[in-house]
């Protein structure tokens, strides 16, 4: 390292630690110089030895303990208060207060951990979305995900240890997000908890209601709607069988689950939008609103270069059906595929044009009102007012954002009508 470099990071860290940062081993940490140190509250933050923070639009709140367990690195991550982040590496994502992450994480782009919700030691996420309290164990892979349930600290959504969200296919893709809950119910934090027992995995994309229970030592490879399931899997049956790679039977299932994870995203853009906004405090400033905004639109484009990936694999995909089923081959699933490749960009224009869309106006003011009212008692204390919603309130606040997530799958589905329920 260039001695001017060093130089300038130690700046940095004297700066920091004038503000009232506590670093005890400032010698072992790096602070980037595009660190904008404004953005780094003084008040009870600490930074452990082997801490690095780099990125312009780096955000450290009150209370924040960086590195406590391990050397942890810190790049454009916005970070609310009391944040915890024992150890690794987080980039690109948004700790809510409380949130916490042991050492070994491995925490990229497209994350957001809300209120409480917490990660064990060794625990990879990408492209996921934990909602308050939802609690994940050790030794987890968990990238492309949404997971809400449940009701407090006691009554939270879990993931057993040595868990898989299988998100990579053998045709190569990653179309494979799962929504485990869902937002319009979630954000209202009065649903019962999912529970994903450990040493056990789930196949992407896949749907799963609230109350699901998947056993231990199970991979799970269906959806679920039906609430309050106890899901238990046998060992596969040995078998050796041909394999024409390419061909997605099950095109319209992958087709579905993904818009609807992608409706559900477009529905958490407006709660952030109308609900969250309006908890702005200095707990919660409006550079971490933009933060959870930003990694939303993230998320949503994400999704959207995946789906148009795949739907570039489908004439290919027809021809190796064509020549694997032969005469068995369904007319309907060719339909699919042919409508998929043909209106992707359709779908695509229509789901930007939803992005923005608030939803239903009088519905949401019924619910906004509500929100004030109990805001009215907690103040901006958004797990209490949220929990302090009157039925009715929370009732208006889920059928506003239920009409979000059912127009998006509408106005998709009359792009391609081949995809939608059969008669």
């Amino acid at each position: 390292m260039a001695l001017q470099e060093k130089r300038v990071q130690r700046v940095q860290v004297d700066l920091l630690m004038k503000k009232g940062v506590k670093i005890p081993n400032p010698d072992s940490v790096i602070i980037g110089p595009e660190v904008d140190i404004d953005r780094i509250s003084g008040e009870g933050v600490t930074f452990w030895g082997g801490t690095k923070i780099f990125g312009e639009s780096t955000l450290i709140l009150r209370g924040a303990e960086i590195g406590y367990e391990a050397p942890t690195t810190l790049e454009n991550c916005r970070v609310g208060p009391e944040v915890s982040l024992k150890g690794g590496y987080h980039s690109g994502a948004v700790f809510l207060k409380g949130a916490s992450a042991g050492s070994g994480a491995h925490v990229r782009g497209g994350t957001i951990l809300e209120e409480s919700a917490s990660i064990a030691h060794t625990v990879g996420l990408k492209q996921t979305i934990l909602f308050p309290f939802v609690t994940l164990g050790s030794l987890i892979n968990f990238c492309d995900c949404l997971m809400a349930g449940g009701t407090g600290k006691k009554d939270h959504s879990e993931v057993g240890s040595a868990y898989i969200h299988f998100n990579y296919t053998p045709n190569q893709d990653k179309a494979t997000a799962s929504l485990l809950g869902d937002v319009p119910r979630g954000v209202m934090l009065r649903e019962r908890p999912i529970f994903l027992g450990g040493q056990g995995g789930l196949v992407g994309p896949c749907r799963l209601a609230f109350g699901t229970v998947i056993a231990a030592g199970c991979v799970y490879r269906k959806d679920e709607l039906r609430p309050d399931r106890l899901l238990v899997g046998g060992a596969p049956r040995g078998m050796s069988v041909p394999f024409a790679p390419g061909t997605y039977p099950g095109i319209r299932r992958v087709f579905v689950n993904n818009m609807n994870y992608i409706a559900n995203l477009t529905a958490l853009m407006q709660w952030y939008r109308f609900a969250r906004s309006r908890f702005l405090s200095e707990d919660f400033p409006q550079a971490l609103l933009d933060g959870l905004i930003a990694v939303l639109n993230a998320g949503i484009d994400e999704r959207l270069a995946r789906m148009r990936a795949l739907a570039e694999k489908m004439p290919a995909a027809i021809d190796a059906y064509l020549t694997s089923a032969g005469d068995k081959a369904s007319p309907q699933l060719v339909a699919n595929k042919r409508a998929f490749f043909e209106r992707w960009s359709e779908v695509a224009d229509t789901v930007e044009r939803a992005r923005e869309w608030g939803g239903d106006d009088r519905i949401r003011n019924v619910f906004l009102e509500g929100l004030d009212e109990a805001a009215a008692r907690w103040g901006k204390d958004y797990v209490a007012t949220i929990r302090a919603l009157s039925p009715s309130a929370a009732g208006a606040g889920t059928h506003w954002l239920d009409g979000i997530t059912s127009a998006v799958m509408d106005r998709v589905l009359a792009v391609i009508p081949e995809m939608g329920p059969s008669d």
